[in-house]
Order: structure tokens, then sequence, then C-alpha cells
């Protein structure tokens, strides 16, 4: 699991995806909390996971979430397939802890991530990364000036609404800018939820997401003002290139 120190980087204590126990016989009552107080209590090794609308939990993937060596080879796969495809100055929609935000600095690419948890950021400068506390529908420093737009873990899904984020990303490049995104190879078509994050203790709001396959991604992006320039299935992910039209 996560554990952030005051002024130091966050360390692993465990790898892989959080502990999920989907008994409900296991969940007392609990509190709705802010993410940011989710992602302490994350940091501390408590088990947690996602559910959804629809009655599922899923396991959180912390390891792929924090990079290095709490992901998996597969993990750095596809992190690697979304870093090499940033060739220029690139906005992180959704960072997270900023493994990738803080890998593009180390190869010497402009980079800056924007998330609307605190703490997220936080652990993006932790590690070297640049980083902003901000909503990304609002307005944004050095909008068209960036090249390209990452939206890593299925990030496309922000918002519950992929046509919407693409086109706000649109606004964010370069008229001639690329999006450069992963999305699950398990998955087809375009499927909406609502989601929150859950341990023992709390939970958070539910958040509209969508989870899209490669098969939709044409669809929502012509919608949004781009075409697919590439498809290319790393792992269990499929990493997609679009570009502004």
């Amino acid at each position: 699991m996560l554990t952030l120190g005051t002024g130091t980087a966050p360390s692993v204590t465990t790898g892989g995806t959080c502990s999920c126990d989907p008994s409900p016989m296991a969940v007392p009552v609990r509190r709705v909390v802010g993410t940011d107080v989710l992602y302490r209590h994350i940091s501390t090794g408590q088990p947690c996971w996602i559910s959804t609308s629809d009655g599922s939990r899923l396991p959180l993937a912390i390891g792929r979430w924090l990079g290095g060596a709490a992901s998996t080879q597969a993990d750095r796969a596809v992190d690697e397939a979304l870093l090499e495809r940033c060739l220029g100055p690139t906005v992180d929609v959704g960072c997270g802890p900023g493994r990738l935000t803080a890998a593009l600095a180390g190869r010497g690419v402009t980079s800056l991530g924007v998330d609307v948890s605190a703490v997220a950021v936080e652990m993006t400068l932790q590690r070297g990364g640049r980083a902003i506390h901000h909503d990304v529908f609002a307005p944004m420093p050095d909008a068209t000036t960036w090249t390209h737009a990452l939206l890593a873990d299925g990030n496309i899904g922000i918002g519950g609404n992929p046509v919407r984020l693409l086109q706000r990303v649109r606004q964010l490049l370069h008229p001639e800018g690329r999006v450069v995104a992963d999305v699950e190879r398990s998955q087809s078509g375009v499927r909406s939820e609502d989601r929150r994050w859950e341990t023992h203790q709390a939970v958070s709001r539910w958040f509209p997401w969508v989870l899209v396959g490669a098969d939709a991604v044409g669809a929502l992006a012509e919608a949004a003002g781009f075409h697919v320039v590439s498809t290319d299935e790393v792992a269990d992910r499929s990493v997609v290139v679009l570009q502004a039209v």
C-alpha cells in the first residue's frame, strides 16, 4: 500500500491492488468523506475497493496507480507505451500521484499534472513532477500551448461524458495537438456507471464514470473534433492516439 510522509515521496509497503473484501457483512455503517480523506485512509494500508452503481465491487489498482516498485511488468509496459507517444509539452489530465507527469519531466518533456485531489497533487510534487490542484473544466494555464494531452488509466471516462471531456481537452491543445489515452482491452462499447471509493471505515461520494472500449473511441473522437491515428494493444490495455482536426 501507499504511505505518505511529510516532505517525502510516497513509499509502498505492499504491491498490486488493494485488498478487497466484498462481503456485505464486512462493511459497517461508514461516513461519507472527500476523496482526499480516502487517499489518506488508503495510504495507511486499509483495504480499499471501488463500488459501482450496479452493485459490483472492484479492487482498486493501487500498484498501477502508484507506479514504480508497486507496479507489475505489464503496468510498466503500458506506461512506457503512453510515455513514448508524448513527444512534446504534455498536460496529464487526472494525474493522480503523478507517476507519468514525473516520468515525462525526467525525460526532459515539459509536463503539467492536473487533479481535483490536493493529496494527489502533493504526491506528484513530492516525486518531482509539476502539478496543480484544479478542475480541468475551469480556466487552465497555458491553454493551446500543449501539444499532447494524456488520459491515462481510463481517464477518458472522467466526468461521465467522454465527448465533453475530449472537447475540453481540444481547447487546451495546440491546433495540431494529440491525445494519448489507454482503455481496457476487455471493454467493448461505452458503459456509464456511478462509482465510489470505499474502505471499511469510510466511503467517497458517488461520481459519474464511463468505461470506453477501443471499438468506441473512433466515434467519440469524431464527435469531439479528433480522429484516431493509432490503436495498439499493450498488455491488458489498448493505447490510442487521437489527432485534432
